[in-house]
């Protein structure tokens, strides 16, 4: 049983990967194509490209997904904080949140050939994480423009893609970005990593939970009080809805008993 569960989540995925690796390379084009036409254009076209995706995740590996607290979310511009497990959410975000967001990223992201060109063509926010306190001020500079734009500003604070079990240190850049320009942080709670782990190329049946908090106002908080309030929030969040479902546990009963004894 362990050996046909691992065998038929590499097939689906191999059949994921490869449906992927078409169609990415095909939108990317299209992006760069729109380069000089509105920006809306270019966005709708990434929106379009993660419907597909999500859509050919569910269809070869079972992987769905739901969404909890849409009713928090605020009428004008916010910044998103949220968990970071796999690459799923920054596929999923633009599906589910209605407004045009903007990224922070690692500025190394944009030399990747087409994949990279696109996130340059969408505007996405590229920063030197080695640079220290300039990177901060590159998030508040460049993040303040694009909120005031009217775009949401996704930052995961955590800074890299953990495990569901694992959780790092929050910095502050997104509740200091939130601080200066007077708007709301938004907190996101996920456990993408059961279906699709950071660890492992395959992806695995089951449903990922993505919990929307209640906006934290900054006015007249410092930004150690939103972080620190964003955090409690997403840790909590992220306990509560932590644990696979629908046999989700990298690669369901059979091979996730098979990946733990290999740790």
């Amino acid at each position: 049983m362990k050996r046909h569960g691992a065998r038929l989540a590499t097939f689906r995925s191999v059949l994921f990967h490869t449906g992927f690796g078409l169609v990415t390379p095909v939108f990317a084009l299209l992006v760069l194509l729109f380069w000089p036409l509105p920006y809306g254009v270019r966005e709708s076209t990434a929106r379009v490209w993660c419907r597909c995706v999500l859509v050919w995740l569910r269809l070869t590996c079972g992987v769905r997904h739901r969404v909890l607290g849409r009713e928090n979310l605020p009428a004008g511009p916010a910044v998103i904080l949220s968990n970071h497990q796999s690459t799923w959410e920054t596929i999923a975000f633009r599906t589910i949140f209605p407004a045009r967001l903007s990224w922070i990223i690692k500025q190394s992201l944009f030399r990747i050939p087409f994949y990279g060109w696109s996130l340059k063509a969408l505007e996405e926010i590229g920063i030197d994480r080695d640079a220290g306190r300039e990177a901060l001020r590159q998030i508040e500079h460049q993040g303040s423009r694009h909120l005031a734009a009217g775009r949401w500003v996704v930052v995961f604070p955590e800074g890299t893609r953990l495990a569901p079990d694992e959780s790092g240190r929050y910095g502050q850049g997104g509740a200091r970005l939130a601080n200066a320009a007077s708007v709301p942080v938004v907190p996101v709670a996920l456990d993408s990593g059961w279906c699709w782990p950071n660890d492992d190329w395959r992806k695995y049946p089951g449903t990922i939970t993505m919990q929307i908090g209640p906006p934290i106002e900054t006015e007249g908080r410092n930004t150690a009080e939103v972080n620190r309030m964003a955090r409690d929030w997403i840790e909590s969040a992220r306990a509560a809805i932590a644990g696979p479902r629908d046999g989700c546990e990298h690669g369901g009963a059979e091979a996730g008993a098979e990946r733990s004894s290999a740790h």
